[in-house]
């Protein structure tokens, strides 16, 4: 079946569906606080389809039942109990007074008390244990509250049974011993004292690598899963570009081709504004990374601890997957603006112009993704966002020229991103030969009075060296983010103060 063609998912994947009972949920988000997704109890089940899903066959699942009803707790345990019959696989469950309906549903109980083990063996004989310690259940009761009360010194004298003597309270040591006395216990000390035959291992018993699969495998899966959370998020990316071709068209409408003339330094300097604000806006349009990246580590860094995949994999593909989408964005604006404002009318300084844009947007989203890996928290992260974004531009040699910025700042100047890009995109305007007729105020040209003006450089080789830097600056980030996301951890939750007992209150 796995070779037919056309199949979304490996016969596998679709199996574990089946069995976990998700086949009716498959296509639905699993859901956040702010969107409404599958039910608990199918959540649960989608984390053990998770680990199941690979090469996994044994399970430690501790108290999976909180939080949850008895009926949706019934349903996980059966779906756990089709695996390990389906997929023979072995699942050590630890539940506090399951419902009768549920405690049928194990074929092994390990009945752990006060450090000791109690019982361990099949399901149906814990009863005759019991039954010959002298304590019998009585009739509407549930097995595990019988197991429970039946080791406590409060409880156990209900269940005493043994007409042959009087009571007396039968500690859990003592019911060690007679488990490892009976034939219960003699049975399990026989079965884990066979050696075991090293003929019989098979080669691939044993994991000789860290992952699973190969580095190229992983990749590509990867790619597959950003590529499907682009589509199933495509009304976010679609509103965005709607919204970049929206201001685009507000900002060509102000700044129109037919009340701009490239004449005098004054038209030079509306001209300079359009290509500020033109860099800004797509400056800020990589912030919305920071939230996605916030929202998505929780289930990153459970990935990563768990060997799904290593953090470069994740890291890389993810900024991969959005180059696609930056290049549409700085498309957009260039072809939205270029023209409509009037901006050099020469195919090679268009595409420089649409050039930039396209390694602005990369290094915002790389910036974003970075204060988001680093800060690990929505809070925190949108703080240190909103005040990078304000420094960036106050450093970014427009709205403070350079030359005006104090002796003690101005080496933060030469660490904006934004002065490389104002520097840039100006330079790539502003040689142009329209801007090369002398001005009326000097024997300079037009072009080189307006940059002269704002303390930027007029050099042509200064739009190249921008556009470097702004690449370092994003492979720096992406650099960053890949590091962050391999040491750091998720931030825990604050601990809980004990009070001191032993201290003196005065009291």
């Amino acid at each position: 079946a796995s070779s037919v063609g056309g199949k979304k998912h490996s016969i596998s994947t679709d199996y574990i569906l089946k069995v976990l009972g998700l086949d009716v949920c498959s296509e639905t988000v699993v859901g956040s606080d702010m969107q409404r997704g599958v039910s608990g109890g199918q959540r649960k089940r989608v984390t053990t389809g998770e680990m199941i899903v690979g090469p996994r066959k044994t399970l430690f699942m501790d108290e999976i039942s909180t939080g949850l009803d008895s009926s949706t707790t019934f349903q996980i345990v059966k779906c756990v109990k089709n695996f390990v019959h389906l997929m023979e696989g072995t699942v050590l469950m630890g539940l506090l007074q399951p419902a009768p309906e549920t405690y049928e549903l194990f074929d092994n109980i390990m009945f752990l008390s006060e450090g000791y083990m109690v019982y361990q063996g099949p399901r149906e004989d814990v009863l005759e244990f019991f039954e010959s310690l002298g304590f019998k259940l009585p009739p509407r009761k549930g097995v595990a509250d019988f197991l429970q009360e039946v080791t406590s010194k409060k409880d156990q004298a209900q269940y005493w049974v043994d007409p042959s003597k009087p009571y007396e309270f039968i500690p859990v040591s003592k019911m060690a011993d007679a488990f490892k006395n009976s034939r219960f216990g003699r049975s399990l000390e026989s079965t884990l004292n066979v050696p075991y035959d090293k003929s019989r291992i098979h080669p691939s018993a044993l994991s000789k690598t860290k992952y699973a699969v190969p580095k190229w495998e992983l990749l590509k899966s990867c790619f597959a899963r950003e590529k499907l959370l682009i589509t199933r998020n495509r009304f976010l990316y679609i509103f965005r570009t709607c919204q970049v071709a929206f201001v685009a068209f507000v900002t060509s409408t102000l700044f129109f081709r037919t009340r701009l003339h490239p004449r005098d330094e004054n038209d030079g300097n509306l001209y300079l504004s359009c290509l500020y604000f033109g860099v800004v806006h797509l400056m800020f349009n990589g912030f919305t990374e920071l939230p996605l990246m916030i929202f998505r580590l929780p289930v990153f860094y459970k990935q990563r601890d768990n060997l799904f995949h290593p953090p470069w994999v994740w890291s890389i593909v993810s900024w991969i997957i959005r180059v696609p989408y930056s290049v549409f964005e700085a498309v957009v604006w260039s072809c939205v603006s270029y023209f409509t404002v009037g901006f050099a009318p020469s195919a090679g300084r268009f595409f420089r112009f649409l050039l930039l844009k396209f390694v602005v947007h990369q290094m915002s989203i790389g910036l974003f993704r970075t204060l988001a890996a680093l800060a690990r928290d929505i809070v925190v992260a949108n703080t240190f966002g909103s005040a990078a974004l304000l420094i960036v531009m106050l450093m970014g040699g427009f709205l403070v020229p350079k030359d005006q910025i104090k002796p003690w700042w101005v080496w933060a100047t030469w660490l904006s991103p934004l002065q490389y890009a104002q520097r840039a995109i100006s330079v790539n305007e502003f040689t142009a030969t329209r801007w090369k007729k002398i001005s009326a105020t000097g024997n300079n040209t037009v072009g080189y009075n307006v940059l002269h003006s704002h303390a930027l450089p007029s050099a042509g080789y200064w739009y190249w060296l921008g556009v470097g830097v702004l690449i370092g600056y994003a492979l720096l980030f992406n650099i960053i983010v890949t590091l962050a996301l391999a040491y750091l951890n998720p931030l825990g939750k604050a601990p809980a103060i004990v009070p001191d007992d032993t201290e003196n209150t005065g009291g």
